[in-house]
């Protein structure tokens, strides 16, 4: 449900579906608090930021404004996909010396050297 009544802004036949962080990719229109909305360049290709989505925001955010890593310093990102992978990227801006990637899936690997792991 919304964060400040709990309720559900979705329904079917009357009845309520319950969706995930009050919100849903499958609504042609919908209700939402306004912390839960982006403004999106028009010019920005939207097959594109799609993809992008909440992840780019999440690891980079955690990297820069959380953990603030030292120009120089070693980090380690746990889970390379794609917050992790934003995450190693904030490293990356913030000048760590060293990016240490620990995955489970070693098919990530090749593409998380890409961003300095």
């Amino acid at each position: 449900g919304m964060i400040h009544d709990g309720e559900s802004r979705f329904s079917i036949n009357g009845k309520p579906i319950h969706h995930f962080l009050g919100t849903s990719t499958f609504s042609e229109y919908t209700v939402v608090h306004s912390g839960q909305v982006a403004k999106i360049n028009p010019e920005a290709p939207l097959d594109k930021v799609c993809i992008v989505s909440c992840g780019l925001s999440t690891g980079l955010g955690a990297t820069l404004n959380v953990a603030k890593p030292k120009k120089g310093q070693s980090v380690a990102v746990f889970g390379l996909g794609a917050v992790g992978l934003a995450a190693a990227e904030g490293a990356r801006i913030a000048g760590a010396s060293r990016i240490i990637g620990v995955d489970l899936n070693s098919k990530r690997f090749e593409e998380a050297k890409k961003f300095g792991v």
